[in-house]
């Protein structure tokens, strides 16, 4: 069964867990699951990005895999033109 913690509670048991209480204890003493415990702590370690930033980085792989094609064709032409000229000797 579901059941709704409030923020305040959240926030208490998270503090307990970083001051050293174990997991475990801790969801005993408010029974809470571990697996909820846990998930939150990973909610915490995430980080959160902005849309505009997440855009402005999308923008920046794309130019950036732009350019690294351009290049690439830049080093297969010049080894075309450098092996036709070897054959030519």
């Amino acid at each position: 069964m579901f059941k709704r913690i409030p923020v305040e509670t959240r926030n208490e048991i998270l503090a307990k867990v970083k001051g050293g209480q174990t997991v475990l204890e801790v969801a005993q003493q408010y029974a809470v699951s571990t697996k909820t415990i846990y998930t939150w702590l990973s909610n915490e370690t995430r980080p959160e990005i902005s849309i505009l930033e997440f855009n402005r980085l999308k923008k920046e792989n794309e130019e950036l895999k732009r350019i690294i094609g351009l290049i690439t064709l830049e080093l297969e032409r010049g080894k075309k033109n450098s092996h036709r000229q070897d054959q030519s000797f």
